[in-house]
């Protein structure tokens, strides 16, 4: 999938982001859905707009959206920043045909999760005969690039412990909102190593995480019995869950043959993603880890029904946080 690998223009104030990051740490409690939830559906709000505008469409994107640099590019897609009425724009392009129907799922995705009170890449527009969608750019770029950010001489000052397990807080909340919908919990698929689940995610100004590919968020459906998958492949490793892993020994993967699993695939994976964004040789670090040993053997339990829920873990985390950095 496409993710961004852009260097943040020296333009940006970091004055401005450490206040915004002061106010998100002060404030906690505030939902995760952004300016976006204040537009009417069908319309968006890109930073210094005054008011909400509907979606473009493919005339206003043709005529409208000067296209600029590419700055990502996966398999289904690449993405280049564009430009719109004196504002960025993030223009998606199918990047080979036979992924397209990968690519208008995750468009239907993309669209269907607007409405929810999820912390989710903005969208601005669509011309499906075309293969273009437009979204809001976010300059910092996808969450796996945090360590050359954070080592940049302008951004060094955001290198602390609390806006790090901030990201920690966001990563559940998202996970929370993604595990609670209405039509049932759906599952972060793409996401079989650590650096891969970060780059899922890119960072608002303020380093708050976006939810920004949802091309593979298969629903787990109870009341059905409705379980998922990830992919008809063999995982491995020790980062996937181990309900993810081939459970027979006397012989070779069968995809018709594996059992499915639900949401809590995405709790195990939490800890090894929350120490991603931690770092090492943080000034108080051992001080937090220790305060997340408890929860984080809860989340690597062997039985998934002994894990605990996102939002279980999302409000020891918030704990975690009022003890060691508002208290």
């Amino acid at each position: 999938m496409a993710t961004y690998s852009i260097v943040l223009p020296l333009s940006i104030s970091v004055i401005s982001i450490l206040i915004s990051i002061v106010w998100k740490l002060m404030d906690y409690e505030e939902s995760v859905a952004d300016d976006r939830m204040r537009c009417p559906s069908g319309h968006f709000i890109l930073p210094g707009m005054a008011e909400c505008h509907p979606y473009l469409n493919c005339g206003q994107i043709s005529q409208q959206v000067v296209v600029k640099e590419m700055v990502g590019q996966g398999g289904v897609k690449l993405v280049r920043r564009g430009e719109w009425q004196n504002h960025n724009v993030a223009v998606n392009i199918l990047a080979n045909a036979k992924y397209r129907e990968d690519f208008l799922h995750g468009l239907n995705m993309l669209q269907q999760l607007q409405a929810n009170d999820i912390s989710i890449t903005q969208f601005v527009g669509e011309c499906k005969h075309s293969d273009v969608f437009i979204t809001q750019f976010y300059p910092l770029g996808s969450a796996d690039r945090l360590e050359a950010l954070l080592n940049m001489d302008h951004l060094h000052a955001l290198n602390t412990l609390s806006v790090r397990f901030a990201l920690c807080q966001d990563y559940v909340r998202i996970l929370h909102s993604l595990h609670s919908g209405a039509d049932g919990a759906r599952v972060m698929c793409d996401s079989n190593d650590v650096n891969k689940t970060l780059s899922q995610f890119l960072l608002r100004e303020d380093f708050s995480l976006v939810l920004n590919d949802v091309d593979a968020l298969p629903l787990v459906d109870r009341s059905r019995g409705q379980l998922v998958k990830c992919g008809h492949r063999e995982l491995l490793g020790e980062f996937v869950a181990p309900e993810q892993l081939w459970p027979y020994e006397d012989h070779d993967f069968v995809d018709s043959e594996m059992p499915g699993y639900d949401e809590k695939v995405d709790v195990w994976k939490v800890p090894d993603v929350c120490e991603a964004f931690l770092g090492r040789s943080m000034e108080g670090g051992a001080k937090l880890r220790l305060q997340l040993i408890s929860v984080h053997l809860q989340c690597k339990s062997e039985d998934p029904s002994e894990r605990p829920t996102a939002l279980n873990l999302l409000e020891a985390y918030e704990k975690i946080h009022q003890k060691l950095f508002l208290s």
